[in-house]
């Protein structure tokens, strides 16, 4: 395992991560085996964002004894409502709840980031870093309940004015090839035209954003290298083609200022085809072949993070829109079945756009649910 400076924190992090956002649901058997593949492959830095209990109780448990071989991301405002459902707030108090609630399930006295929680828009950065709850998650590092401060974003502009207030030590961003390229103008004219991927242009402001952060020694840890698992998906990527684990963990380690990848793996197979890229050949990672095949396009489409919450209907909507997806490549009854398991089902939606307004990929979710409920019949 390669480790790499997290900026200048003095960490040192394996430069193949784990994201631990789906393994919510998942039995304790599943997470230690996964988790127990990844250190023993040399990852040190994981991200925890989910709330529930159960999730953080069974990582908890899966690290054991093995806490002080561990990195840990945990949020700081990744929080329950009333019905159970993931909720962001900034409430200090609501807050406080969680961080005594991650330590006592971590088993631990200190988180090493503390994650100043999923901050996008301009009304997310005023009530993170412009509201007491920026002074609790100071406080929370000078009382040493952790250790530094970090920030999950998938807006550049907002993760540059995080960065430009000096108090956040790093950043977790989303970062893939179609996240990356500036779309429409001349993207498709370029992606014919030029044989090297390095000749494209990056979009602008995420250009400045790296720039910044290598000029600030802000260390960047990657969510959504995967594209939630499109990008690996000829089926979902609209242009017919698909990337390899290795491209993909390629193209995010060669941005500037880039730490660690966090690969989502969800099974041992997954987690160790992550960290087979250690061995990867050149030939292997080189993502420059992405031009002779086209590049996937994720505009519209669900990453399944739910961040969109909280429903007041408590619908899932990524597991809504993951079954729907499913269905569209898949006539199994499988799939239906679990539909039908869920609590609450697409013709729950009652369109209040809440979700809409909290999506950071700007999904359609509302014609999302109306399409599960058509297809599904509920």
């Amino acid at each position: 395992m390669v480790y790499r400076n997290l900026g200048n924190t003095g960490l040192q992090v394996s430069e193949i991560g784990w994201g631990a956002e789906h393994m919510e649901g998942k039995p304790f058997e599943t997470i230690n085996a996964v988790l127990n593949t990844a250190l023993d492959g040399g990852v040190n830095i994981i991200d925890v964002f989910m709330p529930q209990s159960e999730v953080r109780s069974n990582i908890g448990r899966a690290i054991g004894k093995r806490r002080k071989d561990v990195i840990i991301q945990g949020h700081i405002g990744a929080a329950l409502n009333d019905d159970g459902q993931y909720l962001r707030t900034r409430a200090t108090e609501k807050c406080g709840e969680f961080v005594e609630d991650f330590l006592t399930r971590f088993n631990t006295d200190y988180i090493d980031i503390g994650m100043v929680h999923f901050v996008d828009t301009e009304d997310d950065y005023k009530e993170a870093f412009d509201s007491p709850y920026i002074e609790y998650v100071q406080k929370l590092k000078k009382d040493g309940v952790i250790r530094y401060i970090g920030a999950s974003t998938h807006s550049p502009a907002t993760g540059i004015k995080m960065i430009n207030t000096g108090i956040i030590d790093m950043v977790m961003f989303s970062i893939n090839p179609v996240f990356d390229f500036a779309p429409g103008g001349n993207f498709f004219e370029l992606m014919m035209k030029n044989d090297k991927l390095d000749r494209l242009e990056i979009d602008p402001v995420r250009a400045d954003f790296y720039s910044l952060c290598a000029a600030k020694g802000i260390g960047i840890s990657v969510m959504k290298p995967f594209g939630g698992g499109r990008l690996l998906d000829a089926e979902k990527s609209n242009l017919g083609s698909a990337l390899t684990v290795e491209q993909c963990l390629s193209f995010a380690l060669d941005r500037p200022a880039v730490s660690s990848v966090l690969a989502g793996a969800q099974t041992v197979r997954e987690m160790q085809e992550a960290l087979d890229y250690e061995n990867a050949t050149p030939e292997q990672r080189d993502y420059t072949t992405i031009m002779q095949n086209g590049l996937p396009f994720l505009g519209g489409k669900c990453m399944y993070c739910n961040h969109c919450l909280p429903c007041p209907q408590g619908v899932d909507i990524a597991a809504v829109t993951k079954y729907l997806d499913m269905a569209q490549v898949s006539d199994g009854d499988t799939v239906r079945a679990h539909y039908n398991a869920l609590p609450t089902h697409g013709s729950d939606c009652i369109e209040c756009g809440t979700c809409e307004k909290n999506c950071p990929f700007g999904i359609s979710v509302t014609k999302n649910m109306k399409e599960a409920a058509r297809m599904f019949g509920k």
